[in-house]
């Protein structure tokens, strides 16, 4: 049975599985992302451990930050050891782990991940949108990653405040409804609270967390709409730290899509079901996906 070498690199946490053909983790490890790092030299021994473990075929090593799919480089990623951007490239890890290897981003990963194993099976126009520390998404189009040069779906990056950003202030939409934006809102505002603890104030009634959480995730959801009108999906799945609270996430979307979003039958809206395991499962999908 084929098995794929699936990797997850974060701003917090480096992640590696192997995983089979039917989107299966048959193993699996993880340690912490070190910032004090110089090289990649831990990320590469974490990596290489696994592989010696198992007989793969191949490896999907998935990044968070923007990737020249052509080259295979890491073009830009803030939440990472600043210089190992440039120490992480394809062709790097090939020699390093004696592997073929796809250099990837993570959300177009783990679009597959849903598409092929999770809330997305059977449909063939897929939106992945992620909310967490960032906002991305990844896009399928008739069963296929949207796969251009360098990567797409870069929705948290678009400017929907136009006042904002000729003023030099946060104006994007990850900067307005990332669960950076809501911490950020949250301190402003005299909340002593951040991440998973503004989720809890909102269900507990605290009138100042359900007026942030409206706030950022009104801008999250105006990202879904863009990327609505932009790819017309059958269906948004719903992801990320702050995207899987789906009673708190899910109608703020509906109802922008309902109110802004493109004519016709309204695409469906659902949380991720892959849980933090959308981007490894999608390394088991990725060639069926790209034709790679």
């Amino acid at each position: 049975m084929p098995l794929t070498l699936a990797v997850d690199l974060g701003g917090t946490n480096m992640r590696v599985a192997v995983v089979d053909h039917h989107g299966r983790i048959v193993d699996r490890d993880q340690e912490h992302t070190p910032h004090d790092a110089k090289t990649i030299d831990p990320f590469v021994d974490l990596l290489a451990k696994t592989r010696r473990k198992h007989d793969v075929e191949h490896g999907l090593v998935a990044v968070p930050g923007r990737v020249d799919n052509l080259a295979g480089t890491l073009l830009h990623a803030p939440n990472l050891p600043p210089t190992w951007a440039d120490q992480i490239t394809r062709d790097a890890l090939q020699r390093a782990l004696d592997l073929p290897i796809v250099l990837a981003n993570d959300a177009d990963a783990a679009a597959v991940g849903e598409a092929h194993f999770g809330a997305g099976r059977g449909h063939p126009d897929v939106v992945y949108l992620t909310i967490s520390t960032g906002i991305g998404a990844g896009v399928l189009v008739g069963g296929r990653l949207v796969l251009p040069r360098c990567s797409a779906g870069e929705i948290g990056h678009t400017v929907i405040d136009r006042q904002a950003a000729a003023a030099g202030h946060p104006a994007t939409v990850e900067e307005l409804g990332s669960g950076t934006a809501i911490g950020r809102l949250a301190a402003a505002r005299g909340l002593d609270a951040k991440g998973a603890e503004i989720g809890k104030k909102v269900r507990d009634g605290d009138p100042v967390a359900r007026e942030i959480w409206d706030e950022a995730l009104f801008a999250a959801s105006l990202g879904a709409v863009t990327l609505a009108h932009l790819y017309a999906p059958t269906i948004i799945v719903v992801g990320g730290g702050v995207g899987l609270n789906a009673d708190l996430t899910l109608q703020p979307i509906v109802d922008a899509l309902a109110r802004f979003g493109p004519l016709g039958p309204p695409a469906q809206v659902v949380s991720a079901e892959l849980g933090d395991d959308p981007g490894l499962i999608g390394a088991s999908g990725w060639r069926a996906a790209t034709g790679a």
